[in-house]
């Protein structure tokens, strides 16, 4: 087996964090777009009113503000992409950095179909869901490049859970995505508040499923329901089976606050009549669930080793699921 030495490159590490961050306030200012029905301020792409710069003012601000945003992310992805090919010895890693600028490209292009095709739904669902898979790919790039993931190799421990911590966090970072695809059909279908009451709907667990807008906008609701048991699951078995690795049990409790908070977003959403700020606040959490979500994939993938097929565990009658006593 070969070993890669990597180098500990503090002013990357710090760049690859930043390039996350700003990738989160630029989905924010995404978010806000749609949320405030500024779409189509600036109907001509990729200049605005025939100018570079236009007028900052009313929805100009938020759409052409957006795409400012994104221009900067852009270049800081470049470089990125450039500084990882330049400095960074893992193949996995280097791939990472151009995955990352092939959607920020495709995003863009995607972003100007809006303009230019009037806000067809494909296109913008397409935008929205692609615009989190790039923010994940950043916070893989952080993770990877962060001092805790290049000090620490893995750990001499076994995960005997079943399924694995490991399959475990994949599984509940796909559906957390999925709901946020199914979140974004909501919103460009205009479905936000085809279900106007909050928790229940039209005063039933099940409302009449007669249109689709409202049954959209329920298999949302049920989504919720299903992200919430499977993120409760990621969060007890790190309380439980892996409670004294704080590199698991932080972002697991993490998680269990974000969950908490994403729920009471949804119902303030609705109660709100679709304030802006609210929107886009259940937008954002529910990226930072998607990223840290994605950081206990990674992380149990780093630190623990997966029992190999025909391993098995002691017997123990006091061995829980989790493999904590």
């Amino acid at each position: 087996m070969t070993v890669i030495r990597v180098v500990d490159r503090p002013a990357l590490r710090v760049y690859t964090k930043l390039v996350a961050v700003c990738t989160f306030l630029l989905l924010l200012a995404g978010g806000m777009v749609t949320s405030t029905g500024s779409g189509l301020a600036v109907p001509d792409w990729p200049l605005s009113f025939g100018r570079v710069m236009p007028a900052m003012e009313g929805g100009v601000l938020y759409e052409h503000g957006h795409r400012m945003i994104a221009t900067f992310v852009g270049a800081l992805i470049i470089v990125e992409a450039l500084w990882l090919w330049r400095s960074e010895p893992r193949s996995w890693v280097r791939a990472l950095g151009w995955l990352a600028l092939g959607g920020v490209v495709v995003q863009g292009l995607l972003g100007g179909l809006t303009v230019l095709l009037r806000l067809p739904d494909p296109v913008s669902i397409s935008h929205a869901g692609l615009a989190q898979l790039v923010f994940g790919v950043t916070v893989a790039i952080a993770v990877a490049r962060s001092g805790d993931w290049l000090r620490n190799g893995p750990a001499v421990k076994l995960d005997f859970g079943v399924p694995s911590y490991f399959s475990l966090a994949v599984g509940a970072t796909v559906l957390i995505w999925l709901q946020i695809l199914l979140g974004a059909v909501v919103r460009h279908s205009g479905a936000g508040l085809a279900i106007p009451t909050f928790p229940l709907a039209y005063g039933h667990l099940v409302p009449p499923l007669e249109s689709f807008p409202v049954a959209i906008h329920f298999a949302h609701r049920v989504g919720a329901v299903l992200v919430t048991l499977v993120v409760a699951w990621v969060v007890a078995r790190a309380l439980r089976g892996h409670r004294h690795d704080p590199r698991l049990v932080r972002p697991a409790a993490l998680l269990g606050v974000l969950i908490a908070l994403q729920i009471g977003l949804g119902g303030w959403v609705i109660l709100s009549y679709k304030a802006a700020w609210v929107t886009t606040a259940h937008l954002g959490t529910g990226a930072l669930l998607l990223a840290v979500s994605l950081v206990l994939a990674l992380r149990a993938h780093r630190h623990l080793s997966l029992a190999p097929a025909q391993a098995h565990p002691p017997i123990d009658p006091h061995l829980d699921v989790a493999g904590a006593r």
